[in-house]
């Protein structure tokens, strides 16, 4: 088993965490990127976020991979390098490995311990499947370690994470996808649909308050990363959906007027001014496959479930 498992540091810049919250602490809408939710403790908050009952897209996207596994192996053929950026826990690609029976696994991940812990735990799973466990930022590259054996691709991006960017970063993210994964490549993608306001913004505001709990863990980071003077108790978290924008805004809002200090910079927040977390667009098939057409990919098939809550597509690169 050990010799199927390798790692792949590329060693994702930990200044550029300081640099975005400067950055974006002193734009007059203060914002920072959802990808520093992250970190080790954060990583564990969103597999937990996935387990609550009104956080509708892992339950709908993971009964659809299950019904699905059978065609989307026969539309893909098997023996493909299989990637996977942001792969987390890896539940939802354990759902399709016995399919897929891929000559390669390459899960990617920014967070270097909750990926190797991830990496090491499908290989027991799986002795017969090689990982190449890749650390890197996957919004800004996509690097296949030389080791990982040549072969067709297949890159699975599930859990509708494209809808953290905004569009025109959706669309290059998937030029990237498509340059990574070649002429012969294909992508398996889902991709959250446009609904009930109610329901959406229950899905991002669950009961048992861990939505919240997880928001509110990037300033718990900053504190302890950065050294940042602030107290998370002094902010609430706030989801909603925004109908013209076609999207979920989540926001960190203080409670009070206060000044956030750390490494000689000083920020005022007025009571009530937020910081934009994070946001999630919804696309409608129409939506998403111009897009993915713009950026280099033909339809193969998509699926949608019988309530038409979540979308899963794939999706061939043209050549």
């Amino acid at each position: 088993m050990e010799q199927l498992v390798t790692f792949h540091d590329y060693k994702p810049e930990t200044l550029s965490f300081h640099d975005a919250v400067v950055e974006g602490l002193s734009h007059e809408r203060k914002h920072i990127s959802p990808k520093f939710f992250y970190d080790e403790r954060g990583s564990k908050l969103f597999d937990k976020i996935c387990e609550q009952p009104e956080y509708y897209p892992p339950s709908v996207e993971r009964r659809m991979l299950l019904r699905l596994a059978d065609e989307i192996a026969s539309l893909t053929g098997t023996g493909r390098i299989l990637i996977e950026p942001g792969v987390g826990s890896a539940a939802k690609i354990r759902l399709l490995l016995d399919a897929l029976q891929p000559a390669a696994f390459v899960p990617m991940d920014i967070s270097f311990d909750y990926l190797k812990s991830v990496a090491t735990g499908l290989a027991r799973e799986y002795p017969w499947l090689p990982v190449h466990a890749t650390c890197v930022d996957f919004t800004h590259s996509l690097p296949i370690p030389q080791q990982t054996p040549s072969g067709p691709r297949l890159l699975f991006f599930p859990g509708s994470s494209l809808g953290n960017l905004h569009h025109d970063e959706a669309g290059k993210f998937l030029e990237m996808v498509r340059e990574t994964v070649a002429n012969d490549g294909m992508l398996l993608i889902g991709v959250d649909t446009k609904k009930n306001e109610k329901l959406l913004n229950a899905a991002y505001n669950d009961a048992a308050g861990v939505t919240a709990e997880f928001n509110l863990n990037l300033l718990h980071r900053m504190r302890h990363e950065l050294g940042m003077d602030c107290n998370p108790t002094m902010f609430k978290h706030r989801a909603f959906y925004n109908s013209k924008i076609g999207r979920i805004e989540m926001h960190l809002v203080s409670k009070q007027d206060q000044d956030i200090r750390f490494n000689g910079h000083r920020f005022n927040l007025e009571k009530g001014e937020s910081l934009h977390t994070e946001n999630s667009y919804k696309y409608t098939p129409e939506e998403f496959l111009a897009m993915a057409s713009h950026s280099g990919f033909k339809s193969i098939r998509h699926w949608l479930d019988d309530d038409k809550l979540f979308a899963i597509y794939l999706l061939e690169a043209r050549g």
